[in-house]
C-alpha cells in the first residue's frame, strides 16, 4: 500500500520544554493504527502538529507525497488530511444534519451561501443524509446538537470529519467522556469506515485500543519507544515501564 502521511524526525517545544523529539512513522492506505502513551507523553501536541493546528520546531511532514510541513490547516483539509478533537467542537443551536452540510459546503467552497442551507441543493443533503445513516444517527438528522447525548455528538464528528473526504483521519480520543457501555458503538463507527482510509486513533482505553489497532505507536517522554503489533506491544518491557503495567500482566494471565 501506498504512503499517505510520513513523518521525519519531527520535534515540538514550547520554549524550553520539549513535548514531541524526533518523532517518525508513517501511515498508509488502510491502516489502523493507536497512538497510546501517559498522560503528558504528546500525543496530542503531536497530532495537532500533523493537522497543522501548531508548526513543528523541527522536522518534516509529508503528505500524499508533498512536503506540508508549513501547510496551513484549510489547504491539508483539502488534500484530504482531516482530525477531529477530544472534545466535541460543534454549532450546538444547529441540526446534526446542518453541522455536516456545513462540513460538506465547506469542501465544495460554498460556506457563503450556508445561511441559505434551507434552500441547499438536494445532492448536499442527501450527501449530509447518507453519512449520518452511515454512522447510525441518521433518524437524529433534523435534532438541534443540543438535544443529542454525547456519545451522539461523538458520531456526528465523525460524520463530519467524513464530509472532508479523507485521505487520512486522524481521532483525538474519539470515545472520550462517552459511558464505557457506549464506547462499543463508537468502535463500530469507526470500522465501517471505508477501508482505504488510513485512520490514526489516540485512545487510553484500551480494550478499545486492542480491537480497533492493527499497529500500535507508543509515545512516552515525547519520543517514539515502540512501534509494532497489539500482540507485540503487551510484551515490550519499555512499554510495560512506561504506560501499561498492570493491564499488560492482565491480557498476559487472562
Amino acid at each position: 500500500m501506498s504512503t499517505l502521511l510520513a513523518l521525519h524526525g519531527v520535534s515540538k517545544a514550547f520554549g524550553g520544554l520539549h513535548v514531541n523529539r524526533d518523532v517518525s512513522f508513517s501511515l498508509a492506505s488502510g491502516d489502523r493504527v493507536a497512538l497510546i502513551g501517559p498522560n503528558g507523553a504528546g500525543k496530542t501536541t503531536l497530532v495537532n502538529v500533523m493537522s497543522g493546528d501548531l508548526p513543528p520546531s523541527r522536522g518534516q511532514i509529508v503528505f500524499d507525497g508533498e512536503d506540508v510541513t508549513r501547510l496551513p490547516i484549510a489547504r491539508r483539509v483539502r488534500r484530504g488530511l482531516v482530525r477531529t478533537f477530544q472534545i466535541t467542537r460543534l454549532f450546538t443551536s444547529l441540526t446534526a444534519e446542518e453541522n455536516v452540510a456545513l462540513a460538506v459546503m465547506q469542501r465544495r467552497r460554498m460556506t457563503r451561501r450556508f445561511l441559505s442551507l434551507a434552500a441547499a441543493a438536494s445532492d448536499v443533503r442527501a450527501e449530509c443524509q447518507d453519512l449520518l445513516k452511515q454512522l447510525g444517527i441518521g433518524h437524529l438528522a433534523r435534532l438541534p446538537v443540543v438535544q443529542l447525548a454525547y456519545g451522539q455528538q461523538r458520531l456526528l464528528e465523525l460524520a463530519i470529519g467524513l464530509a472532508l473526504n479523507p485521505k487520512v483521519l486522524l481521532l483525538d480520543e474519539p470515545a472520550a467522556g462517552v459511558p464505557h457501555d457506549e464506547a462499543p458503538r463508537i468502535l463500530e463507527a469507526i470500522n465501517r469506515l471505508p477501508s482505504d482510509i488510513a485512520v490514526l486513533m489516540i485512545e487510553h482505553d484500551m480494550d478499545l485500543v486492542f480491537r480497533f489497532a492493527k499497529r500500535v505507536l507508543v509515545l512516552a517522554g515525547g519520543r517514539l519507544i515502540f512501534e509494532g503489533t497489539p500482540a507485540a506491544v503487551t510484551a515490550d518491557v519499555e512499554v510495560r515501564r512506561a504506560y501499561l503495567g498492570s493491564y499488560a500482566d492482565g491480557r498476559r494471565t487472562a
